[in-house]
């Protein structure tokens, strides 16, 4: 995949995940700037999610660790547990007793 097609896969991926913040009705702030994502909860916890260029990976860090994804077979997949970055997404939201639905 060249840099073109990775950027515009992995903004569409980040505009994805903040129109369902935006849509979830929840107590969860979201900004934007650039290529990061940053979410805040209610109590202060925070999942930061950002395009990682050279890597050609969108990255997750949350409290419970860090995941990054790479665009394989159509969707954002990890390389070290296959989870999904979407279904990832939602057991975090979950773990803060958040719902995010992510079509």
């Amino acid at each position: 995949m060249n840099e073109s097609e990775f950027n515009q896969l992995a903004d569409a991926a980040l505009a994805r995940i903040e129109t369902a913040i935006d849509d979830c009705g929840s107590d969860v702030e979201c900004n934007r700037s650039g290529n990061v994502l940053e979410i805040e909860f209610g109590d202060g916890q925070k999942i930061i999610i950002n395009r990682h260029d050279v890597n050609q990976e969108i990255w997750v860090a949350a409290k419970s660790g860090g995941f990054h994804y790479a665009w394989l077979d159509g969707a954002w997949h990890s390389r070290r547990d296959d989870s999904e970055l979407f279904g990832k997404l939602a057991e975090l939201f979950a773990a803060q007793g958040e719902k995010i639905s992510l079509p």
